[in-house]
């Protein structure tokens, strides 16, 4: 059975197409829940007439402060809102624009969403692509106005990019930016998605090791889905690391099965008209 939505998924693009964009049902990776599939119907934002001008780097932070805002309006709707930020994987590397994991788990939850992945990022290395602000995740949270959005959940990917970083460094910038979201959104739930297995496992657990002892040093009650250690398999590009599109439908009902574990559930479909979903990465 098809979930019908009310209200479109918005996309802040960073890209300078402005015409509407709908993944067809037949052709969208779905999260299965209680027999139920939500499929992505994918929207550009702005449009075309909202008299936004461009180029990509300005136009993509104005639509991407654009959906957050409309986020903001719709508070009073009882839906719970959810920030993502993170590497490739969020990007939707592999997947496709818009098909990632955090497209995935937020439509399944039906909960509005801020996501912000940039191909590179750590807790300390850079990322790239972006020209506006690559930085490291902290930069993402920054981007993410976590005081105004106020999620009641906030996840974090990253950790293979860092690979071959001091654990030192790497532990002191997983406890600031944990930190940090904790003093932004002192509410929310927050979960760090740590590194996941590529062909190599060469420096990675060592790396992982050190996000995980930081976390829980900088908060006990920080959430860890840690694919490294768990064995993660799923359907991945030639790269040996990047999922597929089915690959990301697979990371976003783990990482639903998670969540669930620890109190978090979809909205039910009488909560609202739908929910609204910011990704700057899908262009």
């Amino acid at each position: 059975m098809a979930v019908a939505w009310r209200r479109p998924v918005v996309i802040a693009s960073v890209a300078a197409a402005s015409l509407l964009v709908l993944w067809p049902a037949s052709a969208t990776p779905a999260v299965p829940h209680a027999e139920v599939t939500y499929p992505v119907a994918l929207f550009t934002w702005p449009p075309a007439a909202a008299g936004f001008t461009w180029p990509p780097a300005a136009a993509g932070r104005s639509g991407e402060q654009a959906c957050e805002r409309e986020i903001e309006r719709a508070s009073g709707t009882g839906v719970p809102r959810l920030a993502i930020v993170g590497a490739s994987f969020t990007a939707g590397v592999g997947s496709g624009p818009g098909r990632s994991w955090a497209v995935l788990l937020a439509r399944h939850l039906r909960w509005d969403a801020v996501v912000d992945g940039v191909p590179g990022a750590g807790y300390v290395r850079a990322g790239a692509g972006r020209t506006e602000s690559p930085g490291p995740v902290a930069a993402e949270i920054a981007r993410a106005g976590l005081r105004a959005l106020q999620p009641s959940l906030v996840i974090v990917q990253a950790g293979h990019d860092d690979i071959g970083v001091p654990p030192a460094l790497e532990r002191r910038r997983v406890e600031q930016a944990v930190g940090v979201i904790r003093a932004e959104a002192p509410r929310a739930k927050i979960v760090l998605l740590t590194v996941f297995p590529g062909r190599s496992h060469r420096g990675a657990y060592r790396t992982d090791l050190a996000i995980v002892a930081a976390a829980r040093a900088a908060d006990p009650a920080v959430i860890i889905i840690d694919p490294l250690t768990a064995g993660w398999r799923y359907a991945h590009v030639r790269d040996g690391l990047h999922p597929t599109a089915a690959g990301s439908a697979w990371i976003a009902g783990r990482v639903a099965a998670v969540l669930r574990e620890h109190g978090v559930r979809p909205a039910p479909v009488s909560a609202g008209p739908g929910a609204i979903i910011c990704d700057p990465a899908a262009a």
